[in-house]
């Protein structure tokens, strides 16, 4: 790669006068072509160039593609116009993929395409699905591969990247790899990334291009009317503490909860559960109290007086409902909180955060000859409120997820689109954002960043504070409320910055060491080891295995899905999880989930297997885990037998044990071989029961009719004797059978006699 006029980049692939050239950009992006390579450069600073330095360079060289990961769609959007702005390629070979797309459409497209932009869980459903293949990708970019931890699906395309491609070259992007080595040597291991480049706003290299940033801090009193409100919540949650430490669980001293404390108490009451003591179940429901009462403490604190109002409001809706929890019907009805909901209510104030604010935005647009300034907050409700506050005196508008929930409406990706276009065209001054606009952004030249309340998270404030000083001098300011939750996350914030600054430098220091830590660039693929039949020798056939939506995230997805002789077919599946042939279909349980079926946590188990015999002759349950059945918990084994004896006799179901998801996908894919290629048998989705009883299928039709369930079914026939008389009975008559209440019996009635229109 060469400079042209030491201006702008010249090369093929890249349209002449673009891209600005930079020593540090092409320094990393010359490195970054030779291994695989975890790029750490500050927020503002041109991350995506040096992603495209590479990719111009992979296609002009070898015949293939280029895939660019993103976590946002709005992220997706913005690399999707730059590489069409910086690459000498039609639009046309440049697309870009979010779930809108349906799947056979994107299939199409990325056959088609030289340059896919996609958001993460889009590339790994179709993966997983055999829709695309990633043999002919030539360079993968993980931006913001600081989220490549976990089952995060940043990992899973990596290994398959990896495995599948005839010639990878991976890149990973951040500006906040971690808050330790550990963390940093966890996504380098999860991406298969080699080697680490890091420069910062100090290398002098870099420092011509940064700008500088000032952060200060603003700090304001809760009014006399929100501390008495604050004050009953935390009375509140002395009581509900006072209570689990009379059962047995020791509590924190102090009248706050922090997640730790939660995270403690939750591990001790679940000792409790499984040591057989029956108070564990009322200390978990008091658990679930202690996080709703601490979400009100929050948003009376560091929010609003109306945001907590609203809060209550929804907790109040939520607890009429015929599933509420006796948590939620216990805190909304307790007199504390009902005092605090009344003084919200009749409080007509605003948090002094959003008269500072105001304050603040006036002072930079109106004294300091700002343009522009975003504002981030926490929460949905807060977002609306302050866009709302402010907009009377500047030019607002809110930026939000595209989720609609608790009555704020979500913003399309459309809309999203079109509020950052008109930022940046300056169609308005002042954005309000939830925490969407954090990562990676095109906002250029905004002059203000006010937190409208700190995180506690380095890599979220860095992120946040990236999104000024671009070049110029820009300016941070958090606003935090004295003797609140804010003053904690403030010093957590700092304390995790200054910490993953010191790694960052000590990995400077030692990079070669760390290094020598990571895997080696593209090494051989590690074959699956692949099943065959216990019957047969012969190389293994193609299967397929329909699998539910809702196992997408488990390794056993992801390992069938890696396997290239098995295809898998995602569908919403109304019985089982896995469907291996026209007979055979499986429910999987965790050891937890099966011994929850016995001590009422839930009952839902019998109910699935019922299904799962009524459609299928060989219904299968998997209890997967390591250890015995009999010693996990204080349940007496008759019980535990009891329930697999039902299983096997009253539901004709096999159980089967595997010791982890590894187990269970192995021993799919060999009852699945052994049913489609030893036997010959078809897979079908809704399968197929041959020689169904009489009874069975009478139980059958009533049961699928208003959801009733097979327990009311038969209940129902036992009175009625026919199917036929179920459907002539009233409303009043239906009700005289047990378990058959007014709503379900006006189903019941309307699906027997209202007209038939398809």
């Amino acid at each position: 790669m060469q400079e042209e006029n030491s201006v702008s980049v010249q090369h093929p692939l890249i349209r002449s006068g673009t891209l600005e050239s930079r020593p540090y950009q092409l320094k990393l992006a010359e490195k970054s072509l030779s291994e695989n390579t975890l790029v750490c450069l500050p927020t503002g600073l041109g991350k995506t160039a040096i992603s495209l330095l590479v990719t111009a360079h992979r296609l002009n060289q070898n015949e293939g593609k280029s895939l660019l990961l993103a976590p946002t769609k709005p992220l997706v959007n913005q690399h999707t116009n730059d590489y069409r702005n910086w690459l000498n390629l039609s639009t046309s070979d440049i697309v870009s993929f979010t779930g809108e797309i349906p799947p056979k459409q994107r299939s199409e497209l990325w056959d088609q395409a030289t340059v896919i932009v996609s958001t993460p869980q889009v590339i790994q459903n179709d993966l997983i699905s055999g829709r695309i293949s990633l043999k002919d990708v030539v360079h993968c970019t993980f931006d913001e591969c600081h989220r490549a931890t976990g089952n995060y699906a940043y990992t899973y395309i990596s290994e398959r990247y990896v495995s599948d491609a005839s010639n990878p070259l991976s890149t990973g992007l951040s500006a906040s790899p971690g808050n330790d080595v550990e963390s940093i040597l966890t996504i380098c291991n999860n991406l298969s990334l080699s080697k680490t480049e890091i420069l910062t706003e100090e290398d002098p290299e870099v420092a011509p291009f940064a700008g500088k940033t000032n952060i200060e801090w603003v700090r304001v009193n809760l009014s006399p009317e929100a501390i008495e409100i604050r004050n009953l919540l935390r009375n509140l949650m002395k009581k509900r503490l006072t209570r689990m430490k009379s059962i047995g669980i020791s509590v924190p001293s102090s009248n706050s909860l922090s997640e730790s404390d939660l995270r403690k108490l939750r591990s001790q009451i679940q000792s409790q559960i499984e040591a057989g003591n029956g108070d564990g179940y009322e200390a978990l429901s008091l658990h679930a109290e202690l996080r709703k009462i601490k979400v009100g403490i929050n948003y009376v604190e560091t929010q609003s007086v109306d945001a907590l109002n609203q809060y209550l409001e929804r907790q109040k809706n939520a607890s009429r409902t015929s599933g509420a929890s006796k948590a939620a019907q216990r805190f909304i009805s307790d007199p504390l909180t009902q005092q605090a909901k009344h003084l919200s209510k009749k409080h007509q104030g605003l948090h002094p955060k959003f008269e500072t604010t105001r304050v603040l935005i006036a002072e930079e647009l109106g004294i300091s000859g700002g343009v522009r300034v975003i504002v981030f907050t926490e929460s949905r409700d807060t977002a609306d409120s302050l866009t709302e506050f402010l907009s009377p005196v500047f030019l607002t508008e809110r930026f939000v997820g595209q989720t609609t929930r608790d009555g704020s409406t979500g913003m399309t990706q459309k809309q999203q689109h079109e509020t950052i276009s008109k930022f940046k065209n300056g169609d308005f001054n002042v954005l309000v954002s939830t925490s969407v606009a954090e990562e990676g952004l095109d906002i250029p030249d905004v002059d203000l960043v006010i937190f409208f309340e700190p995180v506690p998270t380095a890599i979220r404030t860095i992120q946040r504070r990236g999104r000024t000083g671009r070049g110029t001098r820009g300016k941070v300011i958090v606003i935090i409320a004295n003797d609140t939750r804010d003053e904690t996350y403030f010093w957590i914030s700092r304390k995790r910055e200054q910490q993953m600054h010191n790694e960052l430098r000590s990995l400077r220091s030692s990079i070669a060491k760390l290094d020598t830590k990571l895997p080696p660039t593209n090494p051989p693929p590690h074959p699956q080891p692949t099943l065959t039949d216990f019957a047969t020798t012969n190389a293994p056939s193609d299967i397929e295995i329909i699998i539910d939506q809702r196992e997408l995230n488990s390794s056993i997805t992801k390992q069938l899905a890696s396997n290239e002789n098995i295809q898998i077919k995602l569908e919403t599946l109304s019985v089982g999880d896995y469907i291996l042939s026209d007979r055979v279909a499986v429910e999987r349980k965790t050891i937890d989930d099966f011994l929850d079926t016995l001590v009422g946590a839930d009952r839902s188990l019998f109910d699935q297997v019922k299904n799962l015999s009524q459609n299928y002759s060989r219904p299968l349950v998997i209890i997967e885990g390591e250890g015995s059945l009999y010693s996990k918990r204080n349940i007496h084994p008759n019980a535990i037998r009891g329930a697999l004896a039902s299983l096997a006799i009253n539901f004709g179901a096999s159980v089967l044990r595997t010791s982890d998801e590894d187990d269970t996908a192995q021993m799919l894919e060999l009852i699945a071989r052994r049913e489609q290629i030893s036997t010959g048998r078809s897979i079908q989705i809704h399968g197929s029961k041959s020689q169904k009883t009489l009874s069975e299928q009478q139980e059958y039709v009533v049961s699928s009719m208003a959801e009733i369930g097979p327990i009311t079914a038969q209940l129902l026939l036992s009175h009625f004797g026919t199917v036929e008389a179920i459907m002539s009975a009233n409303e009043d008559q239906l009700q005289q059978v047990k378990g058959v209440g007014k709503i379900t019996a006006e189903r019941i009635k309307k699906i027997t006699s209202s007209s038939y229109s398809p």
